[in-house]
């Protein structure tokens, strides 16, 4: 028998919510269960509504669910805000007695029962035990998490929550959904990360030795993950007093040869885009993670969206080479951080990494390795590489557009750069002939930085109609994708993370095999499509948008498409 269950928890902010979540979700793969939890929280510490919801699968998990199995209700408001969600013979456990309770409820009082345990404070201990139990999970499996949650904690803290758990789990009655973990296998091999934890990872393999921000929901997992590894990596990350301070500290430290990075949202970037072109002019390396959320403004804090990407590409005045990537997953966001520093170092560009809220703070089981220890290939040149270090030219007109990069006092190269126009020598210069040679020369790394990109990942690429999409949309494409295709559709799917330079000739030969191709984004102009038809001249044949904030569900995508199959 499959698997394939929600649980969402929900209540105010400050109750633990999310506690709970991850409670659930950590004891999923030592029981062979896959799972998601995706944080959906208020800008807010207190009071507000705020829920996770936990899709639990014996198979892998690449998106959310759109309806609940059981909902776990922490306080009055969280059972008529998702009662909609709930599938008809859904369960619901409620912490708090309401009014017109639905029939397949019961009702546990979670403070109660924690006071008894020891503190009001274990109230969510007591929720993840009752949960646990109506899934059907061994109670060894909470107990064990719990001892390793709080093995530095005192003694008297782990038997309390040890306690509430087992509260929470005697007060549980019928109805149950037992046949959830009954149907477990052998624990996974794998590991639940968010996607924070894993572009820092990803940075860190790349030898990334110095960190420059200023928090910003929801980048601000990043550096709090980079900052818990200061000790065991050669690596000092600054809280910066903006964002423009924060990339300038980027591009100093850059310049003098440690590959750096900065993490912030939307609006952050904004503030960041003076900086950003004088990396650029400079031909200076710096990596910049674009956690968007809708805006504009401070628009939706801890929402998700995809409304940055042309923003991206063309952030700061004029035009200069960039690469931007959109990682799909934790997966992803290692590899494609990774990348980030290589490339930006080997053509002296910046690099723009797009992630979002929901891969931000979203967990996800994953099987990928996430080795930091791998070897890393730098691209300064030293003394000893040239004939006569004497006459080294910081700027030096070169077919591939890349100057050699001497790092400054490191031997007899003079190394000289500057923020306005300049000669070779990185002198400052108006003339029109300077002007024209070093801008064709910074253009010229184009070429080279195309065929850096891969095309996009392509899922039956002989179907008559394709869902395109880009970042993390991709997993609600494949599942949607899949929907279709026992319903009988002819639909595949393919799903771009590496997006500029855009790799146009893969795109279009993927495109041009269809009949027509459908964008899936989280924006209102379905911008990757539009990016599609500026390099390609391909048009798609209409979209599917969702730009509430809200992560994408496979559900939307069908509803969105179904019209233009049957049409």
């Amino acid at each position: 028998m499959s698997v394939d269950v929600t649980v969402t928890i929900g209540g105010e902010a400050g109750q633990g919510i999310q506690t709970v979540g991850n409670l659930l979700a950590r004891c999923c793969p030592a029981a062979g269960l896959y799972t998601l939890a995706v944080n959906d929280f208020e800008s807010r510490i207190r009071g507000g509504h705020s829920f996770i919801k936990v899709r639990i699968s014996d198979r892998p998990v690449t998106a959310p669910h759109h309806r609940i199995d059981m909902l776990i209700a922490m306080d009055e408001q969280t059972y008529p805000l998702h009662r909609e969600e709930l599938i008809p013979e859904g369960v619901v456990v409620l912490g708090k007695e309401i009014d017109n309770a639905p029939a397949r409820s019961v009702h546990i009082p979670f403070e109660k029962l924690a006071k008894e345990a020891g503190g009001r404070i274990a109230a969510n201990t007591v929720a993840a035990g009752a949960c646990l139990a109506m899934l059907g999970a061994p109670e060894s499996l909470l107990t064990e998490e719990l001892e390793t949650l709080f093995q530095n904690r005192s003694e008297q803290v782990l038997d309390m929550n040890l306690k509430a758990a087992r509260l929470g789990r005697e007060a549980v009655g019928p109805p149950r959904l037992e046949q959830v973990f009954a149907a477990a296998g052998r624990k996974l091999q794998g590991r639940l990360i968010e996607g924070t934890e894993a572009i820092a990872l990803g940075a860190l393999s790349a030898d990334c030795r110095f960190g420059a921000f200023y928090p910003m929901s929801p980048a601000t997992g990043i550096m709090v993950h980079l900052t818990e590894r200061m000790g065991d990596f050669p690596l000092v990350v600054e809280q910066a007093e903006d964002e423009i301070a924060a990339l300038n500290l980027v591009i100093g430290a850059s310049f003098a040869g440690v590959r750096a990075m900065t993490a912030t949202s939307g609006g952050g970037f904004s503030l960041m885009t003076e900086a950003l072109g004088l990396a650029a002019m400079s031909e200076t390396p710096v990596v910049i993670v674009d956690a968007q959320r809708p805006g504009p403004a401070t628009g939706l804090a801890t929402r998700t969206g995809q409304g940055d990407l042309m923003f991206a590409i063309h952030a700061s005045q004029d035009e200069f080479p960039r690469f931007v990537f959109a990682p799909a997953d934790p997966a992803e966001a290692f590899a494609l951080a990774a990348k980030a520093f290589v490339l930006s170092e080997k053509y002296q560009v910046p690099a723009i990494v797009m992630a979002d809220q929901y891969l931000c703070d979203s967990l996800f089981f994953s099987e990928a390795a996430f080795d930091t220890a791998g070897e890393v290939k730098r691209f300064f040149v030293e003394d000893k590489d040239m004939k006569d270090p004497g006459a080294y030219n910081r700027y030096a007109v070169t077919e591939s557009g890349v100057s050699p990069q001497a790092l400054p006092c490191r031997g007899r190269a003079l190394v000289a750069a500057c923020s306005e126009e300049h000669d070779e020598y990185g002198h400052l210069t108006e003339a029109i002939a300077e002007r024209i040679k070093m801008t064709d020369k910074r253009s010229a790394k184009r070429a080279g930085m195309e065929k850096e990109m891969n095309g996009p990942d392509v899922h039956y690429a002989d179907s008559a109609t394709l869902l395109v999409g880009w970042g993390t949309a991709k997993g609600a494409v494949i599942e949607a994708v899949e929907m279709l295709r026992a319903e009988g559709f002819d639909v595949g799917c393919a799903a771009f993370s590496e997006l500029w330079p855009f790799p146009k000739q893969a795109a279009a030969a993927v495109l041009e095999k269809a009949e027509r191709f459908l964008m899936v984004e989280q924006n209102t102009t379905a911008q990757l499509g539009r990016l599609i038809r500026m390099e390609t001249g391909l048009a798609a044949a209409g979209a599917v948008i969702k730009y509430d904030g809200r992560p994408l569900f496979a559900n939307d995508i069908v509803s969105g498409v179904l019209p233009h199959l049957k049409g």
